[in-house]
């Protein structure tokens, strides 16, 4: 088994309308979070919850996964973009009757498929 210090983190301080403190989640563990009112405490609390994981991924009879390896791809992800782009998306999908998510997802499909490259 993997020392829990092995696996990489993230910390982000929760807004007030979040209820403020910090949360933190382990990239390797999809569902793994946790939170506290100081950064020490979450970090308690974030080690607290990845023990229980890979104790129930154990109980389970499933694998670990190894530190640094991403974890699984959940098909979620959050992306912020100007109110600009937002408005255009959503009177885009209105225009052809489908939800923005479908929109949004289709406009990077295409994207994708046409080879675009990032540099």
């Amino acid at each position: 088994m993997y020392a829990l210090e092995d696996y990489p983190f993230e910390m982000r301080p929760l807004k007030p309308s979040e209820g403020g403190g910090y949360l933190i989640s382990y990239p390797d563990f999809t569902e793994c979070i946790a939170d506290g009112e100081t950064v020490e405490e979450a970090l308690q609390n974030g080690r607290e919850a990845l023990l229980a994981v890979i104790g129930a991924l154990q109980e389970q009879g499933m694998s670990i996964p190894t530190p640094n390896s991403g974890g699984v791809a959940s098909g979620k992800f959050i992306a912020r973009v100007p109110k600009s782009i937002h408005a255009q998306l959503a009177a885009r999908a209105k225009m052809e009757g489908v939800s923005l998510n479908t929109m949004v997802l289709t406009l990077i499909a295409k994207g994708l498929g046409q080879g675009t490259r990032v540099e």
